[in-house]
Parts: C-alpha cells; sequence; structure tokens
C-alpha cells in the first residue's frame, strides 16, 4: 500500500464540481446566460424537488491557519447588520428573476463563522428568506459552527428556524496542534454545544475533524477520535489538509512544511481514524465521511441517493443552488456562476442593483456527461455508459488511463461500467482525474491543487 501511496499522490481535484473551478472557461459566463439556464433548471426543478440556497457568511473572530475559506476576520459585530442587508438584497434580486415563489429544500449556512453572527441577526436573516419564499415538504436545514462562539441561544433560535442539522469545527484536540493551527477550544466547550444540541432536538450532530495537521501522530490522532466518538456526533467529517498556501498566502504559513505529516505516515493517520470510526460503529460515506447507520446521509447512501455539490455530501439533491454572499457559488446544473470574492466589490454590485456574479462556466453536453460520471463515482463508487446518454467519444482513452489502476486492484471494468474496489477508496480523486477530460487536456503549469493522499 505505501508504494501505491507513494505512486498516486499528486495535486488533484476534491470534485465538488466538474469542471472544477480553475478550469472554467475562460469568458467566463454572461449575466444572460446565467439567468437563462437559471430560469431553465428553476421551471424544471421548483414544483418537484425545490431548490437549495447556500448562504456565505464570511466573519471570524481569528484565523485558523488551516483554513482555505474566503473569510473576514473581525472583532467588530458591527458589520452583522450591514452584511444582511445585502444578502437579503440579493435574495430579492433572485426572486424577482425567478417570478414564481422558490420552494426551499434545504439551507446551509457556511463560512467563515456562521456562529459569528448573533441570534438575532440569524433569525432576521431566515425570516427575510421566507418573506418571498416556502418551505418544500422534506426541508432540511443545516449550519457550521465553531464551539467557541456558539452559544444556547443561537441554537435554539435556528432550531425554531427550521435547522435540524448542525455541523461543528473540531479539527484537533491536541493542545499543540491547536496552537499551530490557532483553533484552541477545549472538549468541554464542545461537549457543551453537541449536548446542547441534541437537548434542543438536532436530528443531526456532526464534527469535522482533519489529519496531515501540523505535529499531528498517532498517539493525538488517538487521543482526538478517543474524544470525539464519546459524544456519539451522528457524522463525522475526516478531511485531508489541503495545504495550499501558494493559493492562501499567508494563511497557510503558521508552521513548517517540516511540521507536516508526510505521504505514507499522512495516510496511516487516516487509516487509523477510518479503523476507529469503524470499530465505533461509523459507516464510510463517499470520502472523507463516516455516519452511524441511523443518520440520514447513510440511508441515503443505501437507496443511492447521496449527492455531492460545493457544500459537499449532502442526503438530498436539488438541480438548482443558489449561492448568497461574497464568494458563493450557485449551481445551475448546466452552469455555475460565483459571486465577487471581495467584500467591497460584493456590496458595490449589489447596491448598484446586480447580481454579484464575476466569473462562471456555462456546461457543454459532454461536460454534463462527465459531471454524472464524476458524481456517481464519488457518491455510489461506480458508474456506467451502459445508456446511450452517458457515452463519449473520448471513453477509450479515459478507459486505457483507468488501465493501470485497474492492474493494481483499485478498480474493476467491465464492457459498460467500473465499480471501485475497497482498496481504491482512498484513490477517488485519482480515479475521477481520468474522466477530467479539462485536467487531461490542459495539465497546469504551475501547483493549483492539494494532494489527493
Amino acid at each position: 500500500m505505501t508504494s501505491l501511496i507513494q505512486k498516486y499522490n499528486i495535486p488533484g481535484p476534491r470534485y465538488t464540481s466538474y469542471p472544477t473551478v480553475p478550469y472554467w472557461d475562460a469568458d467566463g459566463i454572461s449575466m444572460h446566460q446565467w439567468i437563462n439556464t437559471l430560469k431553465k433548471s428553476f421551471q424544471e426543478s421548483n414544483a418537484t424537488e425545490g431548490i437549495s440556497l447556500y448562504i456565505h457568511l464570511p466573519f471570524c473572530e481569528s484565523l485558523c491557519t488551516f483554513c482555505a475559506c474566503h473569510k473576514r476576520i473581525t472583532k467588530q459585530h458591527s458589520v452583522e447588520a450591514p452584511y444582511i442587508k445585502m444578502l437579503l438584497k440579493e435574495w430579492k434580486m433572485y426572486c424577482d428573476v425567478l417570478e414564481d415563489k422558490p420552494r426551499i429544500k434545504e439551507i446551509h449556512l457556511g463560512g467563515g463563522t456562521p456562529t459569528f453572527f448573533s441570534a438575532e441577526h440569524l433569525e432576521i436573516l431566515i425570516n427575510g428568506i421566507f418573506e418571498i419564499a416556502e418551505k418544500a415538504d422534506d426541508f432540511e436545514f443545516s449550519f457550521e459552527g465553531h464551539p467557541n462562539f456558539t452559544t444556547k441561544e443561537q441554537l435554539e433560535t435556528l432550531y425554531n428556524l427550521g435547522f435540524k442539522r448542525n455541523s461543528f469545527g473540531i479539527q484537533d484536540y491536541d493542545p499543540t496542534v491547536q496552537k499551530a493551527i490557532h483553533r484552541v477550544q477545549d472538549f468541554e466547550t464542545v461537549k457543551r454545544v453537541t449536548e446542547d444540541s441534541r437537548a434542543i432536538g438536532y436530528d443531526s450532530v456532526s464534527h469535522d475533524l482533519i489529519f496531515g495537521l501540523p505535529f499531528q501522530n498517532e498517539d493525538s490522532i488517538r487521543d482526538t477520535i478517543k474524544k470525539t466518538v464519546a459524544l456519539k456526533p451522528d457524522r463525522i467529517a475526516y478531511y485531508s489538509y489541503a495545504h495550499v498556501p501558494w493559493i492562501k498566502g499567508n494563511g497557510q504559513r503558521g508552521f513548517k512544511e517540516e511540521d507536516l505529516p508526510k505521504d505514507a505516515e499522512k495516510r496511516h493517520l487516516y487509516e487509523l481514524g477510518k479503523q476507529l470510526f469503524f470499530d465505533a460503529g461509523y459507516v464510510e460515506i463517499g470520502m472523507d465521511h463516516f455516519a452511524l447507520p441511523t443518520d440520514s446521509m447513510h440511508i441515503a447512501m443505501t437507496k443511492n441517493q447521496l449527492h455531492r455539490n460545493f457544500m459537499g455530501y449532502t442526503s438530498g439533491k436539488t438541480q438548482l443552488m443558489i449561492g448568497l454572499g461574497v464568494s458563493s457559488i450557485s449551481d445551475s446544473w448546466y452552469s455555475f456562476a460565483q459571486n465577487e470574492k471581495h467584500l467591497d466589490d460584493y456590496y458595490a454590485r449589489i447596491e448598484a442593483g446586480e447580481l454579484p456574479i464575476f466569473k462562471g462556466h456555462l456546461l457543454s453536453e459532454k461536460d454534463l456527461i462527465i459531471r454524472k460520471h464524476i458524481l456517481n463515482i464519488m457518491c455510489n463508487l461506480e458508474t456506467s455508459w451502459k445508456d446511450a446518454g452517458m457515452h463519449i467519444e473520448e471513453l477509450p482513452l479515459i478507459l486505457e488511463h483507468l488501465k493501470e489502476m485497474e492492474a493494481d486492484g483499485l478498480l474493476h471494468i467491465s464492457d459498460d461500467s467500473l465499480k471501485v474496489n475497497e482498496e481504491g477508496r482512498m484513490f477517488i480523486r485519482n480515479i475521477c482525474m481520468a474522466f477530467d477530460l479539462k485536467l487531461l487536456e490542459s495539465k497546469p503549469e504551475t501547483r493549483i491543487f492539494s494532494m489527493t493522499i
């Protein structure tokens, strides 16, 4: 296994989209194209499955040096009200474009630190959304929280607004690791927000952990996971640390390269964690995720209903996802559109009465087919081209690229399908890369992705 890790540990995408953001068309997408595909998707799906909202709340009180998200560091909570005002203006513009009332199936509050915002302002935001929208019958609302900045009042307010699932960024409990990543929080704080969530009535509580952080070792991972499973979160995300300082600048330079676990050592931390999760009764979901058998994400996986988008894995699928807020990405299925990344630019576009899109991609027919294959592999660990609509002319080339992985025991290819073997799960990003024609056609001259292992 060590030789396979060395062989396949190369830079590669995480495939929360296809094409991946660096390979969106250089000319981007026009506002006319974005609105046309938005309306098309809305008309096709709103009445049946509803739509999803991703709302980006970018503010954090302190900088975590492992983070690659778009955020604004401030302790000034006076930023809350103006930002919510802009979010609701943006939402009103979308509703004016869509004309019919949206039925919202999913809302996810991401960040940044969504629980940077007060309970009062979170209530203003969600009530403002539903002044011009309605909830789908099977809605599922979720939010991310920083344990140090999550109060019982926030938990109760969001629960009463319809949020039944939350996730808390834990990362690691080791004091040395916490100091290096500038994310110091003790076990008792995490225990408090987890137990408060359960007492209030949340259906699912998730803890996010990261392996590959500076100074992590086998003992620290064992201790972190022992503490985690003691609280029995319904879901656990066990992410590989994405070290991308060439993208995020000084935000990921709070430690030295030699402080990071390397290659096989890093992968050992994952395999150790995975076994400890199995021992505690968790089931592996897709890539980097584990859930209790009773959780909706595991149930969705057993029914082949697992979905993946810019929010990661989700137990419910909607064709249309609208992203609100600075840097948010929207997905109409037929196209992607990303908002302005800088707060001042985002505000200026909203004040001018414009949807704050600054780049995007219009998917071709071939893009859509490849997207389906990659989604199938990421969610179901298999894909098929038995249906003529799933066939592209480059398929023989793709299968040729996969022959070596098949010889290495990572997958099995039949006449009309591909299935990932258990040994291949850790290399799922590499398998998807064989389908990534954009990547194959134009390999980057500089490093733009984190390592796959």
